[in-house]
């Protein structure tokens, strides 16, 4: 089981320890795969690359080394200063930009954009949603690609639904706990990590909510905006989701505006 980070809130506990209790080789995994989608559906890896939810770089470090100029977005400054460290490490230097996703604005057009790692399931309203699509609609080139992956319902109600989770590492001890509301498909997530120090533990608190939305629901909302689907796959993988799918994946491109025939 991975932690995923916001779109929205400080997450400044999460962040201390988000690295460090995710699965590098599933990071890892999801970013080459990102990738292969890039290169299948628009021939190669967008030379500008928004990743929207960015938290460390965890999905996007690795494009980074494969020769894509980033620009990492997320609205936690903790998230943020990890991620400029982890680039500086690699020798890199991406723009880095503190913003709410639903108020995105950049300087210019991007040739493609992800959201990684549940993003958009920290969205609690289809609103934010398609406000976060309209937004994207402007400053992704037309014709690119947005990619992105979503926890599905079936995941928050059989997987994470008042479940606890228990990660024990040298560096922290963390305790996650789940509450499903059912009425709206949302887990809430309270997490307490509890850190050795010389005098016992201290103990750091976190509170995350993810929503749940379905496959119909994301299509509709990506169709009003004006991007179109060209494929939706089970998570990391080039299968069609199934009832029983815990993540998918969607692949969308930014339609072209029509001309006007006078």
């Amino acid at each position: 089981m991975s932690l995923s980070h916001g779109a929205t809130g400080g997450y400044s506990a999460l962040a201390n320890f988000y690295d460090l209790l995710t699965d590098r080789a599933e990071q890892q995994a999801r970013s080459f795969y990102y990738m292969d989608l890039f290169k299948k559906y628009a021939g190669r890896l967008p030379a500008l690359l928004l990743d929207l939810a960015c938290g460390s770089l965890g999905a996007s470090i690795d494009m980074l080394g494969c020769g894509a100029d980033v620009i990492g977005v997320d609205s936690s400054e903790e998230f943020l200063s990890l991620a400029a460290e982890k680039a500086a490490a690699v020798g890199a230097s991406p723009l880095l930009l503190c913003q709410d996703m639903r108020e995105l604005d950049l300087y210019g057009t991007v040739e493609g954009a992800i959201c990684a790692a549940d993003g958009l399931n920290h969205l609690l309203c289809t609103a934010d949603i398609a406000e976060v699509f309209r937004r994207l609609r402007l400053f992704v080139e037309p014709g690119g690609l947005f990619i992105f992956d979503v926890n599905t319902p079936y995941k928050h109600t059989n997987v994470l639904a008042d479940e606890v989770f228990v990660f024990d590492t040298d560096s922290c001890y963390c305790v996650w706990q789940n509450r499903l509301i059912t009425r709206t498909c949302e887990t809430d997530m309270h997490l307490d990590f509890f850190v050795p120090g010389e005098s016992g533990y201290a103990r750091m608190t976190d509170h995350v909510r993810e929503r749940g939305y379905s496959i119909r629901t994301l299509s509709r909302l990506l169709s009003e905006s004006g991007f179109e689907i060209v494929s939706v796959f089970d998570d990391i993988s080039y299968n069609p989701p199934t009832d029983k799918s815990e993540k998918v994946v969607f692949v969308t491109r930014n339609k072209p505006e029509r001309m006007t025939k006078f």
